[in-house]
């Protein structure tokens, strides 16, 4: 890993190192460090756990919860200036679990591109552990750590990361159009880079219209303005009460805009060159970014009348209506075959909700 790396992770991760050893050591695993020496990212990894739960739960409190007096119909002279919360401890335990869970992690690490910048010892290597949901759970929880010592635990700088590798919101509201990451994507797709990001109070901002996309003005609640740029498109503008609400704003009035001139990708546009060798990656591919769940494939083995062995492949999609078959005398190559069935068809078929 060289500096143009460490400096493209830190713009990913929306976080600047002071020290950036200590975001380095985050990418290194057990393995290496056993055969090459220096330090691994298994403590970082404990102390990300611990301060990734408790990002969650403070974003939690601030998204459904308040004090009683930050309603317009606060009695000062009645009312007890309680916390008062949307949702019960239940409810939020359960959306504290979709939030923290080793496949979201994993996903956002694979979304962000950050899985090929492990450092990994030679028997990692061979097992392909890179491609371990536990091994990109352990990788973004040691980012947090490596965040939390660098800045000596400065919470609001590693919520602000957290909010950009995690983007909580899309899943919280499973049901609504993830503008920050579609943004994010759309970009990444166009320059290889995160859109330009920045922040402000909006007190501190003298309001203009001019050569921006907005949806309205601010009104006496939204404290924070968010600036996003993307590629060929006007700088967007948000505001919100939290910085990920102004955050979520922004990329909303940019994702309209793309749609209303006809500038979104399309799921023919993510996979130019189907291949039969590259269908089972091309598949995960399409997955991971939102279009259908994870492929599923069954496999039964048989012997033709020699002896010799063949393998039946079957993959499945929950969301397509038929499964894809086929035989091979290795698993693998039956495997790849099933995909790239079932890539053609995806490609031809699928249709946007």
């Amino acid at each position: 890993m060289d500096r143009n790396d460490l400096s493209k992770i830190q713009q990913i991760i929306a976080f600047n190192f002071k020290n950036l050893d200590l975001l380095q050591q985050a990418f290194v695993r057990r393995s290496y460090s056993k055969e090459y020496g220096g330090e691994n990212n298994e403590v970082l990894e404990f102390i990300g756990d611990k301060v990734l739960d408790f990002i969650v739960v403070k974003i939690l409190s601030e998204e459904f919860g308040m004090l009683a007096s930050e309603r317009d119909n606060f009695n000062t002279n009645e009312d007890f200036n309680e916390f008062v919360s949307k949702y019960q401890e239940n409810k939020l335990t359960e959306i504290k679990k979709r939030l923290v869970k080793k496949d979201t992690l994993a996903n956002c690490i694979y979304n962000l591109g950050l899985a090929e910048y492990l450092i990994m010892g030679n028997g990692d290597q061979k097992n392909n552990v890179q491609e371990s949901h536990s091994v990109m759970e352990d990788l973004f929880e040691a980012i947090l750590g490596a965040e939390a010592i660098d800045s000596n635990y400065d919470i609001s700088r590693i919520q602000d990361s957290v909010m950009v590798m995690l983007n909580p919101k899309a899943i919280i509201f499973e049901n609504k159009i993830n503008y920050i990451q579609e943004v994010q994507d759309w970009n990444l797709r166009r320059t290889g880079d995160l859109p330009e990001r920045e922040f402000a109070e909006t007190y501190r901002y003298y309001f203009t219209t001019r050569d921006l996309l907005h949806s309205k003005a601010p009104n006496r609640y939204e404290k924070y303005v968010c600036f996003i740029t993307v590629d060929g498109v006007k700088k967007a503008v948000g505001y919100g009460a939290t910085k990920a609400m102004a955050h979520e704003e922004a990329s909303k009035n940019i994702y309209d805009y793309l749609e209303a001139n006809s500038m979104l990708y399309t799921i023919k546009d993510e996979i130019v060159n189907p291949s039969l060798n590259m269908a089972i990656n091309q598949l995960e591919t399409l997955s991971r970014r939102g279009y259908f769940s994870i492929p599923e494939y069954s496999f039964k083995e048989f012997h033709d009348n020699d002896g010799n062995p063949f393998w039946n492949v079957e993959c499945h999609i929950d969301e397509m209506e038929y499964y894809f078959y086929a035989a091979a005398s290795s698993k693998k190559q039956a495997k790849k075959k099933a995909a790239y069935e079932m890539l053609k068809y995806v490609l031809d078929n699928f249709e946007e909700n």
